[in-house]
């Protein structure tokens, strides 16, 4: 039995690895920690990249956080975890301004059929200036999908390009441009 669900967890994550890990471009929505509320800005950069940026107030505090995330998938493009480093900057009620690095690692969902992303994380800082060195804080986050991941379309026939493809490719080489015409003209 335990053989069975090894070989099954090997499978799905050899799977996992092929495909990419992000099923959306852009997504927004609230993020909760224990002692702050915020808001968080998620744009895909490249396949496995994004930027999140997040703004947050505390009773006593209020930031803005930008982070460089990478993602990888766990089970499919839905499912992934994601690590991250960034820098950040804020107002301490008593000590004024304070900056800081960021790092993250967390895991992330996007349900099926529904433009809803959930994720959960792990956010160390270290800050420069602020009553706290260092703070590691953990929150849970809600977005919804602004802009979805385009859809690629995928060829049923499995050899290369089809017979059809090529015929109108050829008919549309052979028949030029409106420009073509012109040059034709000249000579």
């Amino acid at each position: 039995m335990i053989k069975r669900i090894l070989i099954i967890v090997c499978f799905f994550c050899g799977i996992s690895m092929v495909s990419h890990a992000q099923k959306y471009r852009t997504a927004a929505g609230v993020r909760i920690e224990s002692d702050k509320f915020g808001l968080s800005l998620q744009q895909k950069l490249h396949e496995q990249g994004t930027l999140e940026a997040i703004i947050a107030v505390g009773a006593r505090e209020y930031s803005g956080t930008a982070l460089y995330e990478w993602h990888f998938p766990i089970l499919g493009k839905r499912f992934n975890y994601y690590l991250g480093a960034g820098a950040h900057v804020g107002n301490l009620k008593d000590n004024g301004v304070f900056t800081g690095a960021d790092a993250i690692l967390g895991v992330e969902y996007k349900v099926n059929g529904l433009p809803l992303l959930f994720s959960a994380d792990v956010k160390p800082a270290f800050h420069i200036n602020h009553e706290d060195w260092i703070n590691l804080s953990s929150g849970i986050s809600v977005r919804y999908v602004l802009v979805k991941e385009k859809k690629e379309k995928k060829s049923w026939w499995p050899f290369g390009e089809k017979e059809q493809s090529r015929k109108k490719r050829k008919k549309q080489d052979e028949k030029g441009s409106i420009l073509d015409i012109f040059k034709k003209q000249e000579n």
